[in-house]
Order: structure tokens, then sequence, then C-alpha cells
């Protein structure tokens, strides 16, 4: 197991006094563990930054004790300060989670030399396998390729889920990094560009309630190099992709996909909150034709 493959980032599920539901979490990372490659816990689509220290580790631990052993778990645990990160870090690796996602800290906007040394202590406190994070847009910060080019000395600095949005990055990334990184699609409505420059690996929300439409996509690509049906199955999972990525709802679309595919997991935490009817009525007509095995 690996970073390679179709990798949910779960979402965490909410009752309706608005308590994370680990009841439902870990059956719906055990019901996912079987049907995608690896599983994320603790990112943005789990609204890490709404959750406490206590509910994170909580988290970590209810998917280690659900889907742990049955497929890659990834732990999230970005936070603003190096201390923190750390101390999550502590937390996943005593789970027993496989790996970690590391993420600039956000709002601090640390300077290059200040993000590297942040990274260096992480590893050096952590020994685990890293995929890094690239989110500038949510971060404030971009990891520098000064930067990653020292990461990548040090083995445990596996990947990079790649989420500017800029094609360009990505054609730079494939042509300077090649063999040297796993690169892994953070753009959802950009997979397709992502496989046909060779990237192996996905990240993508929707597959908390697409996971085979997902899985279709990446293995016509990465595995079977055809990409004419690639673009076939692309063509079909676009428009619910770009929706997710374009409409600054993230989220809240996810939550809903969840929902219509019978996996009810609540409303997103203040400050986020629910869709218009409108909105609900025009996304289900594009995932229900698209969702399999409903349960």
């Amino acid at each position: 197991m690996s970073f390679e493959g179709v990798h949910t980032p779960l979402v965490t599920p909410f009752s309706e006094d608005g308590e994370i539901d680990h009841a439902l979490l870990g059956k719906h990372a055990a019901d996912l563990a079987g049907r995608v490659s690896g599983l994320g816990i603790g990112g943005t689509t789990g609204e890490y930054y709404a959750l406490s220290f206590d509910e994170r580790v909580r988290t970590f631990a209810t998917v280690a004790d659900a889907a742990g052993g049955k497929t890659y778990l990834t732990a999230g645990i970005n936070a603003t300060t190096t201390k923190e990160v750390i101390r999550l870090g502590v937390e996943a690796k005593r789970a027993g989670l496989s790996a970690l996602l590391v993420a600039a800290p956000y709002y601090a906007q640390p300077t290059q030399p200040e993000l590297l040394a942040h990274f260096l202590k992480v590893d050096d406190a952590l020994d685990m396998p890293i995929m890094l994070y690239n989110f500038p847009a949510r971060t404030g910060t971009e990891i520098s390729d000064e930067v990653l080019t020292r990461l990548l000395e040090r083995p445990n600095f596996i990947a990079m889920k790649e989420s500017t949005g800029d094609i360009a990055r990505l054609h730079h990334l494939v042509t300077h990094y090649e063999n040297r990184l796993v690169l892994s699609c953070g753009m959802d409505d950009q997979a397709l560009e992502f496989f046909a420059w060779g990237a192996k690996s996905w990240v993508g929300g929707a597959s908390n309630f697409l996971p085979e439409a997902h899985t279709a996509l990446f293995d016509a690509c990465v595995k079977h190099n055809d990409f004419v049906l690639g673009r076939k199955l692309m063509a079909q999972l676009l428009p619910v992709l770009e929706l997710l990525e374009r409409s600054g709802k993230f989220i809240q679309y996810v939550r809903y996909g969840c929902e219509l595919a019978g996996v009810p997991v609540g409303v997103a935490r203040a400050p986020l909150g629910s869709l218009t009817d409108e909105e609900r009525g025009a996304f289900a007509q594009l995932v229900k034709p698209l969702i399999r095995n409903v349960r």
C-alpha cells in the first residue's frame, strides 16, 4: 500500500446536536476501505480546522479501528504552529496510521526558510511517510521549488498533493521532479490532465460518495493508459467536480453527495452553512446517475 491510487479524504459526520458521529465515521471508513486505495483523516474535506485537538485525535482512533490494516491511512495533521502539528502527528502515529499529510501552517504565512524548518522539524519528530499538501489559496503560503528540493533529499517526503489549480505548475512539477515525487491530483476537475502528465495519485473529496466513478477514471488512465475511455469517464464526472471546485461550497456539496449515496453525514459546522433547495436539486440531477450500489 502507498500514496498511489484513489485516496478519499473522509468527511466528518455530525449528528443533529453537532457532535461527531463516530459510529457513522467508522462505518463510512470501513465501507470505503475496499473500494478505494486509501483514506485520509483530518483533511480539509473533514473540516479539521473546525475540530478541537481532542476531536481530531479521536477521529484518528475511530478510523484506525474501523479500517486499519484494510487500506492505507493518512492523517492530516495541519495546524497553525509546529508544536501543534507534531502533537497531532504523535497521536496519529500512536493510533497506527500509515502516513501523514502536511501543509504549510495556515494563516501564519511563514517565509520559505521558516517553512522548510517547519517541515524538517515535523519529519525529525515523527519519522513517517509524508505527503506534502500545496494549497496556497487555503494556507496563504506556497511550497516553493527550493523547499521541495531540500525536502526530497529526505526519504520520508514521498508525495505532494498539488492544489494550486495552475496547469503550468503541474507541467513544472512533472518535468522537474519526475521519478522523485509521487504527484497527487488535488484539483479534482483537472484529474484527467494530471493523469495525462503521469500523476499516479488522486485525493478526491467526491470519492466519499462516488468511489467507483473515481477508481474507474484512475484505472482507465493510469493502469490501462486508455485516455479515450478516460475522456469519456471524465466528461461524465466533470460537471460534479467543476461544481465542487468552483462553487465556493466544496464541503457542503460533498456532504450532500454523501446523503444522496445513502450516507447522511449532517451539515457542516459554522461558519459554513447548508445548500439551498435549488442547489440541492441541481446537484442531485448531476450525481444520481453516477451513484452505484446506493445503500
